[in-house]
């Protein structure tokens, strides 16, 4: 039967050895792809200790605890809703869009403010400092946003009377 299909459709049947040679290649690349997975998880298993006592300082720190607490009042202040939420070990801060992570590394903790999606702003913070400096520095960029909201809404509520 193989010959039979060999002679019919010579460049469509393969025989047992051409299929067992084209398996052998695709696992020896899988195997390629292997070492640079394996190295790839070294390194992150690598970062993960490095940053870890600055995890662990970020999450157990009284600092911590009164940055949350700060953060939170400021926004009922201003009537702004401030979620917070760990994600892994980063610290997320959110209001109108602007969001603030605290973000251990290997030699310290990072501020990251974002836009969406984007970062424009990085500064490393200190635990030995009090938490008020970053507080209000985030907070003038949600009161902006706040009014650049509120701009939009009467505008578009303008429109819509017309």
């Amino acid at each position: 039967m193989d010959g039979a299909c060999a002679l019919r459709y010579p460049d469509i049947c393969m025989s047992f050895l051409d299929n067992l040679e084209n398996n052998l290649k695709a696992l020896e690349s899988r195997d390629t792809g292997g070492i640079s997975d394996s190295v790839s998880r070294e390194q992150e298993r690598t970062r993960a200790k490095a940053e870890a006592p600055w995890a662990e300082r970020l999450k157990n720190d009284p600092w911590t605890r009164q940055l949350m607490q700060q953060m939170t009042r400021a926004g009922f202040q201003r009537r702004t809703k401030v979620n917070l939420s760990w994600m892994g070990t980063t610290l997320r801060m959110e209001a109108r869009g602007q969001k603030l992570e605290l973000r251990p590394g290997a030699n310290g903790i990072d501020a990251v403010y974002l836009r969406g999606l984007n970062e424009f702003q990085r500064e490393r913070i200190d635990l030995k400092d009090t938490p008020e400096k970053l507080v209000a520095s985030w907070m003038t960029l949600v009161e902006v946003q706040k009014k650049l909201d509120e701009e939009e809404a009467a505008r578009v509520e303008a429109e819509m009377g017309e």
